[in-house]
């Protein structure tokens, strides 16, 4: 049994635009776990608002490096951890650039690298999903936290992504090249969205795990 723990925000909690969550038939780890089949265990751990490195001053618990060792210790053994952050890290109160983002990101496979898993257990390999582009007109959304410097951030996140990632020698995917926000609510992914991603990821996963 191979052993894949999902490690993202909003859009890996199966938020829907529409209000509450997307059922366990259109999540994308859930899809994904179903592409892979009975030798493989999918793990969702997704939180809205979660970002990769930062406290967030309106609601707590979104830091994504705070948390991580709790994850990576509760669901040990893992053979590979998909990441996927970034977006929420787009906010203005933060003003972070998209390449401090990256870093952001950067930081968190750096740790999952390096964390003590305990004996017996090994250490997972880390695939890095850059986030979906948020909507043109994201500042007059719900989210009041977004403005149009976020949109900017998010179309210019990937590039500086693929960069860290290449200097860690850790495989990344574009997930803004299979899906897009929804016009809703400008944020979250449609079902096809997620439909798309899980397809897009199968293989990669398959080739990492052979």
């Amino acid at each position: 049994m191979k052993h894949i723990l999902c490690y993202g925000d909003s859009n890996t909690f199966g938020t829907c635009p529409y209000g509450g969550r997307w059922d366990e038939d259109v999540r994308w780890p859930m899809v994904l776990q179903k592409l892979l089949g009975s030798g493989f265990l999918v793990t969702e751990e997704g939180l809205s608002g979660r970002n990769t490195v930062f406290d967030d001053p309106m609601v707590e618990g979104r830091n994504g490096l705070r948390f991580l060792p709790v994850a990576l210790r509760s669901h040990r053994p893992l053979d590979l951890v998909i990441l996927s952050l970034g977006g929420n890290d787009t906010k203005s109160f933060f003003n972070a650039s998209a390449r401090t983002i990256a870093n952001g990101i950067a930081t968190l496979v750096t740790f999952i690298r390096r964390f003590d898993y305990g004996a017996g257990f090994p250490t997972p390999k880390v695939l890095v999903v850059s986030p979906i582009h948020e909507d043109p007109d994201i500042e007059h959304s719900k989210f009041i936290a977004f403005d149009s410097s976020s949109y900017q951030k998010s179309l210019e996140l990937w590039q500086y992504c693929e960069e860290v990632c290449k200097k860690q020698d850790v495989v990344c995917f574009d997930a803004s090249s299979v899906a897009s926000p929804s016009p809703v609510d400008k944020l979250h992914m449609e079902k096809e969205g997620h439909l798309a991603l899980a397809h897009a990821l199968h293989p990669i996963v398959l080739d990492m795990l052979r």
